[in-house]
């Protein structure tokens, strides 16, 4: 029996077997209500409208301390000897790893066929809306870690539920808190294994065989999908071993290398096509408005807008604080600051470069999936770019790679801080996830399983119920957090003509 039909076996045994279970949780968590034409599915408006209370709640904090938010990035407030893993670039790295990836390639595609040029606008503003929940989860994510022993931590809504809530409501608020920590912890963990890990393989794989000469190129048989997989395995078990400070180091410099790429190949097409920029902008801002817009109109726009952004960023999730609280902090709501960046590079820059270059090439293949003659977002996408850069599938391929190791990487990470939760902390158990999960590595340049992938996406969203719930409760303890450490910025910034000269900006308004 050839590899091939065995992996064919598997895939049709895994969907006959997970298929009604996945469509069922499916239709619950991206449960949609018919809205003026389209439908809006409710996890996306729950996402959304967080996001607005918060952004109300803590007075436009993403806009008013977004200069106190990179100045902190850029290590002005570090204190050298305090608890954590990592430095705040590195935790924004490895945080910003976990989100960026093939959503904003092909996914934003997928969004302006859909929505039209408008749906750009909606997700814009999305990810303003992003920034202020990932600044009040990743506050409480620092805010309630465990410090271990060994110097190592640990963090993420499976910590600052339980803790926060019995800090907050006692007994009672302690054992909900403890139910909630254990269902996030199996989310986290499900997804770890099949979204982060196996799907992002699978995809990466799919592109390098596409640039490769297809399945009849060097790299299109069994033989070469297994090599593949074993590849990626080796580098993700070697990197996993060393923990976030060998994640961190290796996304620190890897983030900024795919995000350069990605955005200069952008910005090359904007600029060879720069005349068109005025009208390309004017298109967007028309598609956000016009009620003559595809699915719907306007609110059609809107909510394949909001819906891309809140895909892609994550934010209210509740995995983004696991990375974060690793960082080198007294103060947990300086790193609440770091991470509302994390929306703005993901959704505001890189989403939009995707969405601004497809607008402008204009493809016909854009065209062809705006008349429900669907081509795949990221042909779509590749395309847009090979308008200019005829050679560009190739660089794309890099890039997709980046991102799907970067993203394999960090789920790893969050991954193995839920296991360890569930589990325990010693090395038997570690050494037993770190294993499983560079073996669902190897499986997913082999497997499809999208049963499983679809499960997985319904499992991690309907996390955002659960952790949503937990940061309205315990909004008030991020609000006297970031009274705290606004009050230490202030200190740092009067403490001396040089100290007030380096920290200027500490409390500025943007």
């Amino acid at each position: 029996m050839s590899l091939e039909s065995i992996t064919e076996n598997v895939d049709d045994a895994v969907s006959g077997f997970f298929e009604p279970i996945a469509t069922w949780l499916g239709e619950i968590v991206f449960y949609a209500v018919p809205v003026g034409g389209t439908d809006l599915p409710l996890i996306v408006a729950w996402l959304v409208v967080a996001g607005l209370v918060f952004t109300c709640w803590f007075g436009f904090v993403q806009l008013r301390k977004f200069r106190l938010a990179v100045d902190v990035v850029r290590g002005k407030y570090d204190d050298k000897d305090s608890a954590g893993e990592v430095n705040h670039f590195q935790a924004l790295t490895a945080a910003v790893s976990g989100t960026v990836g093939l959503g904003n390639i092909a996914g934003v595609a997928v969004a302006v066929s859909i929505g039209g040029a408008g749906a750009t606008f909606w997700m814009i503003l999305c990810g303003l809306l992003g920034m202020a929940t990932k600044f009040v989860e990743v506050t409480l994510g620092v805010k309630y870690r465990e410090v271990h022993a060994d110097g190592t931590v640990s963090g993420g809504p499976m910590h600052y539920l339980p803790k926060g809530l019995a800090e907050r409501f006692g007994k009672n608020g302690k054992a909900l808190g403890k139910a909630l920590a254990v269902l996030a912890s199996i989310m986290i963990l499900f997804f770890g294994l099949f979204g982060g890990n196996l799907f992002q393989v699978n995809q990466s794989y799919a592109q390098l065989v596409s640039v490769a000469g297809g399945e009849d190129g060097a790299v299109g048989s069994s033989a070469g999908a297994l090599l593949f997989g074993l590849l990626v395995a080796a580098l993700v078990g070697v990197v996993l071993l060393g923990g976030i400070r060998s994640i961190a180091s290796v996304t620190s410099r890897l983030i900024p290398a795919m995000a350069g790429i990605y955005i200069a190949a952008c910005l090359v097409v904007i600029l060879v096509n720069v005349t068109a920029v005025p009208a390309a902008v004017g298109t967007i801002i028309e598609g956000a408005f016009n009620p003559e817009g595809v699915a719907g109109g306007v609110l059609g726009a809107l909510i394949i807008g909001f819906k891309r952004a809140a895909f892609s960023n994550e934010a209210g999730l509740g995995s983004a604080p696991i990375a974060h609280s690793a960082v080198k902090t007294k103060h947990p709501a300086s790193e609440g600051l770091v991470a509302l960046l994390e929306p703005f590079i993901d959704t505001v820059v890189i989403c939009t470069m995707t969405a601004l270059t497809i607008v402008i090439a204009n493809p016909a293949s854009w065209s062809a999936a705006r008349t429900d003659e669907s081509i795949g977002g990221v042909t779509i996408t590749s395309d847009a770019f090979e308008t200019v850069l005829p050679w560009f599938p190739y660089v794309l391929t890099v890039a997709v790679l980046l991102f799907a190791l970067s993203t394999v990487l960090t789920w790893g990470y969050y991954g193995l801080k839920a296991w360890t939760y569930l589990f325990g902390r010693s090395r038997t158990s570690e050494f037993v996830y770190k294993s499983l999960y560079t073996l669902f590595a190897v499986a997913g340049s082999l497997l499809t399983l999208q049963t499983l992938i679809d499960l997985a996406d319904a499992v991690l969203f309907s996390l955002a119920v659960i952790n949503i719930i937990g940061l309205y409760l315990l909004a008030p303890v991020v609000k006297r957090e970031l009274n705290s450490f606004l009050a230490h910025a202030r200190t740092r910034k009067t403490a001396g003509p040089a100290k007030e000269a380096e920290d200027e900006s500490a409390d500025s308004i943007v």
